[in-house]
């Protein structure tokens, strides 16, 4: 009888002894020894946070509209969105394009915007060289160059596609149509017109260009001269005769 009592103490003696030489292998945050965790993955199921990449380009939606398509079975609706892409260094671009839903709509348009990129010319102060007025459809852009510190003057899908092109100054004002689309290509033709100032042609620069031909090429003058003169000499002959 007592063999079958000290039995079971012994037992559950040895098993404390083993749980306690357990505990003290395992370090304080339950990892294996006593530097805490062995480095494994984590058991919240949780990834390691990284750092955000960053864009290349900003890429912004102007317009996202529903349009339907009639079939035999009915209507088949669709998404058009219109984005504009630039890397607010002086290049800019738009798309448009359909899709069965807005997201497909978005990253089709976003791919046609930047296989149409144009490059906007600025000067120091971050405005245009000139002024010019655009016209697609219906829709009319006047834009204007300013001076440093005006911002910019714009409202809508204007002032959007300013920004992604990285136009700091300038006045603008729409004149015609309101429609999204025609408005955003009318800019986008208004700052692809720009042209910079030394490159402009000028009464004088026109006058001076004549100028050097003329001294460039005397010879020539002299044989249309004579080529003149020439039917003049021969009608004399024939009245003195």
């Amino acid at each position: 009888m007592a063999e079958n009592t000290t039995a079971p103490a012994q037992a559950a003696a040895e098993a404390a002894a083993a749980a306690q030489h357990q505990g003290q292998n395992r370090g304080p945050r339950g990892g294996q020894g006593h530097g805490g965790r062995s480095g494994g993955p984590r058991r919240d199921g949780r990834r390691p946070e990284t750092a955000p990449e960053e864009k290349q380009f900003d890429e912004r939606v102007l317009h996202i509209d529903r349009v339907a398509r009639v079939v035999k079975g009915g209507r088949r609706f669709r998404f058009r969105a219109l984005v504009v892409v630039g890397d607010r260094k002086n290049r800019v671009g738009i798309g448009i394009a359909k899709g069965a839903d807005v997201t497909a709509a978005v990253s089709k348009a976003t791919e046609v915007a930047k296989k149409h990129f144009i490059t906007v010319l600025t000067d120091k102060n971050g405005t245009i060289h000139h002024e010019f007025e655009a016209k697609v459809g219906g829709a009319r852009i006047l834009i204007k160059p300013a001076s440093a510190g005006t911002g910019l003057i714009a409202g809508g899908v204007v002032r959007t596609i300013l920004e992604v092109a990285g136009v700091k100054n300038i006045l603008s004002k729409s004149l015609g149509s309101t429609n999204k689309a025609n408005t955003a290509y009318a800019t986008i033709e208004a700052l692809r017109s720009i042209v910079p100032a030394d490159k402009w042609v000028t009464a004088g620069a026109l006058k001076a260009a004549k100028n050097e031909k003329a001294k460039a090429s005397p010879k020539a003058e002299v044989k249309k001269t004579e080529a003149k003169t020439a039917p003049k000499k021969a009608a004399a002959k024939k009245e003195t005769k």
